[in-house]
């Protein structure tokens, strides 16, 4: 029988679904197959390629699918951004006046969406997913506290406005569940001056302005979208650990990942920008949904615990106002797809940035995009996920 043994562990070696089943890290870097032999539909794919070549969902700058660990479907796309928002970075408006020659004139095509016109992305709020990622690598490692105490903890009372009972009841977990009931209305494009998220990027000091709202409801009760409570957990990160939260990052998630390069956007009193200063190159970016895939674990290294890898990725508040059905976890999206039965895990930016995995489909697939002038064209997140799932024809 023994015999037998290497011809048998070749024959398993080659079969498709040990294949799938084995763990590929592209710490160093991504393996790259063809569509087919990961279980995909070509045709569908560059179907949805031209679509993206040809403008119809407007500005799209890349196209990234992974599956089984594996690159199967890879394209970038040229803009000249010069000429596209040129006037725009010019002409003073909620996007840019506070900051017309900086990393907040989101019009300025030395900042954006490439950093430097390099190849690192504008992340803008696929960041607060990651914040949430970093949380969980701080957590694991014992680093940060626990979730449910009071964010007033981390401030001194005497200087912070509108406290009442509820601001006191308010915790670190109702941050990364925006359920916190402050007072803040960011559903107003990111072009008008009364948006909240608009006014605290042209303020002086972010945490200030966010942690001296009064409470419009109390904590827990209802999801309201705020970049503002994002803010708030740099702050947090910083009084509870006694780090930066990107020098935190860089030791102990970018660094065994394999992430090299990347830039991180400042607020004016130089803290890290946690809801949305983030940029990374979209095949990093995928490393850290491919994590998750692996419910946290990293070339037999447990980067997050797993119990913070199925909290996150677990419905913790229905969103009412961001498509069918969509849940949200610890600052993941949650999207419905097929039947409904199955939740997709999603960041959503800014301009268009999805990072999305499909852990039934062992799947990872990121677009990045600048569609930032409302109404016109853009590739949504539910429609990404859709034609990209249709290609799929086998395991």
């Amino acid at each position: 029988m023994r015999r037998f043994l290497p011809l048998i562990a070749t024959l398993l070696a080659a079969s498709p679904l040990t294949a799938h089943s084995q763990d590929l890290w592209p710490t160093k870097q991504w393996t790259v197959a063809s569509p087919r032999a990961v279980g995909f539909d070509s045709t569908i794919l560059a179907g949805l390629d031209a679509e993206i070549a040809s403008g119809k969902y407007g500005y799209v700058d890349g196209m990234l699918v992974i599956r089984h660990g594996k690159v199967a479907y890879e394209r970038s796309y040229k803009h000249d951004y010069d000429s596209i928002y040129g006037a725009d970075a010019r002409t003073p408006s909620p996007l840019n006046a506070h900051d017309p020659s900086g990393p907040f004139n989101y019009f300025n095509p030395w900042w954006h969406p490439f950093y430097r016109r390099g190849e690192l992305h504008s992340l803008q709020s696929v960041t607060k997913t990651i914040v949430s990622v970093i949380i969980g690598v701080a957590t694991t490692r014992g680093d940060f506290p626990s979730l449910d105490t009071p964010i007033l903890t981390f401030f001194d009372t005497a200087h912070v406005a509108n406290i009442d009972p509820r601001k006191r009841h308010v915790t670190i977990r109702h941050l990364l569940t925006m359920t916190a009931g402050l007072d803040w209305n960011e559903n107003l494009p990111y072009s008008d001056p009364n948006n909240a998220a608009s006014q605290m990027e042209a303020s002086a000091d972010w945490i200030k302005f966010t942690i001296d709202r009064p409470m419009a409801e109390e904590p827990g009760t209802s999801f309201n979208y705020s970049s503002g409570v994002s803010e708030l957990l740099s702050h947090i990160f910083r009084v509870a650990t006694g780090r930066d939260i990107e020098e935190y990052a860089a030791r102990n998630l970018f660094t065994p990942l394999g992430i090299q390069d990347w830039f991180w956007k400042r607020s004016p009193t130089g803290l890290a920008d946690t809801e949305g200063g983030l940029y990374l190159k979209p095949r990093d970016l995928a490393k850290i949904w491919y994590l998750y895939l692996k419910n946290g674990s990293w070339e037999g290294k447990q980067i997050v615990q797993p119990e913070w890898v199925r909290a996150s990725v677990t419905p913790a508040v229905t969103v009412s106002n961001r498509g069918p059905n969509v849940k949200y976890g610890l600052k993941w999206w949650l999207v419905p797809y097929g039947d409904g039965s199955h939740l997709a895990w999603a960041g959503s930016g800014f301009g268009g940035q999805l990072p999305i995995a499909v852990p039934e489909q062992d799947l990872v697939m990121v677009f990045t995009a600048w569609n930032i002038v409302g109404g016109r064209p853009a590739l949504n997140r539910q429609m990404a996920l859709e034609r990209v799932l249709a290609a799929v024809v086998s395991k």
